[in-house]
């Protein structure tokens, strides 16, 4: 396999300019098919936001039960724990082979334009094992349905009251998840460029989530209670999940008609093709990922698993400070986590015009940084009103600007399923390992929250750290500029600083940069390791309490 050592300023020049053969002209302008329209992109968005709903609503409520799940199991902490860990730990192991897999497989009836000698001939037979794979649009519909049979699982074992049952359901409620994750996104980045609408797509199917996580959670001491058995909180979500099996079912038939009907998108500013599938397995690409998109990563090592853990705590959380029942505790916790909902597409509509994604990164930080200041020093009532006010507009920055600003780095959109799947897979193992440790803390600490929040202060003020410095690199670097460019800027003058810094990465400073990628894996590597030590440590801890 080549490594960034070996391309040359030609292949570089061509695919900054990607070269378009006579063949392929003659495909896209006789076949019949014209560029989708925005009705079309948005009954996509529409439909992928549903599947979102159902997905967010069933992903809050093991969290928003915490303490009535702890009582009537037997649990203690680091268990519960333990049990939100567990598809953290399946996506440790498979999410980044799904996002490999899901660049390469693309969208559904793509694999028609495959050349008939990949079929043919001998030599390629994994490509023709590849073509009869699943597609991305298939991969959300067989996720979703392997969901929902997880989900039933877990509703089984809360009826039962057994937590090594419950286990096992979340670890197959995982595997749904996980082919589910990276497809919809890897959607959005073949039919959308930056500045030009991926933002604000993700603002909309994000805030849909939002809705979806605030209603599942708020309302789930309320079925608890008024039905005596919590066990009916996941039967609901098992009803759920079967509506978003119906429109995942809808999005496949929709995508199917759309690569029958439609040809491919292209970036306007630097005149990339958008794909849905590659030809290949690009790993060489995989292994250009610039600094930039690592330097994004470690916002987010800190933000997302101080949110990730907030989550699970929030609403026990609320019981203990502001001395009330769990449903009004629910209520509570779901506003601190879904109350920014409708900033999100705002924020969206904001990045793709006005752009300053580095700016929104450190203001995410430091609003965090606020909340958790006060959540830790100002104990009353009160305080701990405001960090959760702080806290619901300053995780609404967050996810969007985080994904956007990963897909402005990339050299290669064709990447950004394995790109984000190295989030989502970072995220995961550090979930594990601050899940595992606050749970240990809080079983020391008598039930207090009082080391804990203490770890999450330390958590986000790391992210704003990492945020300051992005914001001051997108001032100083022609690296880290574009995070901050308008739509008008990139139109305008992007194309020309995108392929000098695309050459000066991968041509100039090819080894350097092989370098970094090879020391930021080995990092992320090292991160996952210690995630599945963490896992067996709290498997091992729990069983033996």
């Amino acid at each position: 396999m080549a490594t960034t050592k070996e391309l040359t300023a030609k292949s570089v020049a061509e695919e900054v300019q990607p070269v378009v053969s006579d063949g392929d002209q003659k495909d896209e302008s006789n076949d019949g098919r014209r560029p989708p329209p925005l009705a079309a992109k948005l009954f996509a968005v529409v439909l992928v936001s549903c599947i979102s709903f159902g997905s967010h609503w069933s992903s809050g409520v093991t969290g928003a039960m915490k303490s009535t799940i702890k009582k009537d199991m037997h649990i203690n902490n680091v268990q519960f724990s333990l049990l939100e860990a567990s598809e953290d730990f399946m996506a440790t192991l498979l999410l980044l082979p799904s996002g490999i897999i899901t660049d390469r497989v693309g969208g559904a009836g793509e694999s028609k334009s495959e050349p008939c000698y990949f079929i043919r001939s001998q030599k390629n037979l994994l490509v023709q094992h590849l073509t009869s794979m699943p597609t991305w649009t298939e991969m959300i519909v067989y996720g979703n349905i392997v969901y929902t049979l997880g989900s039933i699982l877990v509703a089984a074992a809360t009826t039962v009251r057994s937590f090594n049952f419950m286990i096992g359901g979340r670890v197959i409620l995982a595997f749904g998840d996980i082919a589910t994750q990276v497809a919809q996104y890897k959607m959005f980045s073949s039919w959308f460029a930056p500045s030009n609408g991926f933002a604000s797509t993700l603002g909309f199917e994000l805030a849909i989530g939002k809705i979806g996580g605030f209603v599942g959670k708020s309302t789930a001491n309320i079925i608890a209670k008024n039905t005596g058995n919590f066990a009916w909180v996941f039967w609901t979500a098992v009803f759920m999940n079967l509506f978003t099996n119906a429109a995942s079912a809808v999005f496949w038939f929709f995508n199917k008609y759309c690569n029958k009907n439609y040809k491919g998108r292209r970036d306007h500013a630097t005149d990339e093709v958008l794909t849905e599938k590659n030809k290949k397995f690009e790993f060489e690409k995989v292994f250009q990922l610039p600094w930039m998109f690592w330097a994004v990563l470690g916002f987010s090592l800190f933000q997302t698993s101080a949110a990730l853990t907030f989550s699970q705590n929030a609403t026990e959380l609320a019981e203990q400070r502001f001395a009330v029942d769990s449903i009004q505790a629910g209520w509570y916790s779901s506003l601190s986590q879904y109350a920014g909902f409708f900033l999100v597409p705002c924020l969206g509509v904001f990045i793709d015009i006005l752009g300053h994604r580095a700016s929104v990164l450190f203001t995410c930080g430091l609003g965090m940084l606020i909340s958790m200041i006060l959540l830790n020093f100002a104990t009353s009532t009160a305080g701990t009103g405001a960090s959760f006010g702080i806290y619901a507009i300053a995780l609404s920055l967050g996810p969007t600007s985080v994904i956007d600003s990963i897909r402005t780095t990339l050299w290669h959109q064709s990447v950004f399923g394995s790109a984000y799947s190295l989030k989502v897979t970072m995220n995961n193992a550090m979930g594990i390992i601050v899940r595992i440790i606050t749970g240990a803390l809080q079983d020391a600490d008598d039930n207090s929250y009082r080391r804990v929040v203490q770890v999450y202060l330390f958590l986000v003020a790391a992210s704003l750290v990492v945020g300051s410095a992005i914001l001051i690199g997108s001032y100083t670097s022609d690296y880290l500029s574009p995070l901050q460019w308008t739509r008008k800027k990139r139109l305008s003058s992007g194309a020309e600083i995108i392929a000098a810094n695309k050459e000066h990465s991968l041509v100039t400073h090819a080894q350097r940069t092989w370098y970094i990628s090879v020391g930021c894996f080995s990092a992320l590597l090292l991160l996952t390791v210690g995630g599945w030590v963490a896992y067996i440590w709290g498997a091992v801890t729990g069983h033996n309490s």
